[in-house]
């Protein structure tokens, strides 16, 4: 697949990074767009290369990695879907195809809700939405609390107390919530607060996402093909569950795809899942 060329995107309290593959020889195909949250489009090189028979659009949401906030304006799922809005715009406008892992998804809905006609097919993978869950209160306290530990105790500590709260299978109980933060040097984690606070998924995504509800009547009135997927390996954690809820709540039947919530990785964030089996799944759902 030729190198992504990177360009730059200015919108109210950020420029946006993104980087844009075009395939080798023309294609019908729709474009397709990956996003992450907080995970930028570094994330996605493996699963793009996939997809070298159509255009392929990744980028880093604001905050994240390359792409800076200029303003005070809040992050949220809201704003972050306003951007993906001027993304596609800039990059020649919709229906395109989506697919959208983790907080992406959560950014994804709103983008649906607001923007119906931008997307044509949103394959949504395992969203951490405590709204659609029947434990939700106590996951979306989790996450609060992840928060907590982050901001009192820095990157290490917060660290490895999301890897306990994210790894955990089955419903969230107050023992869950109330858990203090394992020890950092059990993950290889830091066990010193170097005093930075400015890491994306506690600092900004553990403060907005749990009391998120998207708008799921509007997303049900969209014209957009809507396919929550989670992995085989996760659905008894919480990201998972809230892929098969949310298929529930919008009255469809959610779909497996291969590995776990880092399904799609080739060695990114020294991450593997299992890209090649993943990718192949992906595209016949989109083809479906």
């Amino acid at each position: 697949m030729p190198e992504p060329t990177t360009r730059t995107l200015e919108v109210p309290g950020a420029v946006l990074t993104y980087d844009v593959r075009e395939p080798a020889a023309p294609s019908s195909e729709r474009t397709l767009v990956l996003i992450g949250s907080p995970m930028g489009a570094a994330g996605f090189t493996t699963l793009s290369g996939y997809f070298d028979d159509r255009r392929v659009v990744t980028y880093d949401p604001r905050g994240v990695e390359r792409s800076a906030l200029t303003g005070d304006d809040p992050v949220t799922p809201d704003t972050r879907a306003d951007d993906l809005h001027r993304l596609v715009q800039e990059v020649g406008g919709g229906p395109v195809d989506v697919f959208a892992s983790s907080g992406g998804g959560i950014d994804a809905l709103a983008w649906v809700a607001a923007h119906s006609d931008d997307v044509a097919t949103l394959v949504a993978h395992e969203p951490p939405l405590p709204a659609v869950l029947p434990d939700g209160d106590l996951a979306a306290a989790a996450m609060r609390r992840n928060h907590e530990i982050y901001m009192a105790q820095g990157f290490g500590a917060g660290m490895a107390h999301f890897i306990a709260i994210a790894s955990h299978e089955g419903e969230y109980t107050d023992e869950v919530v109330a858990m203090p933060a394992p020890d950092p040097a059990m993950f290889g984690m830091p066990t010193e607060d170097d005093g930075s606070r400015d890491e994306p998924m506690m600092g900004i995504n553990m403060r907005t996402y749990p009391d998120y509800e998207p708008d799921l009547d509007a997303v049900r009135a969209a014209p957009t093909r809507v396919v929550p997927v989670y992995g085989e390996e996760s659905r008894r954690v919480m990201t998972g569950r809230a892929a098969i809820a949310l298929a529930e709540r919008l009255g469809l039947e959610p779909l497996e795809l291969p590995g776990g919530h880092d399904g799609f990785l080739g060695g990114e964030y020294g991450q593997t899942g299992q890209p090649e089996p993943f990718a192949k799944r992906l595209r016949e759902v989109l083809q479906d």
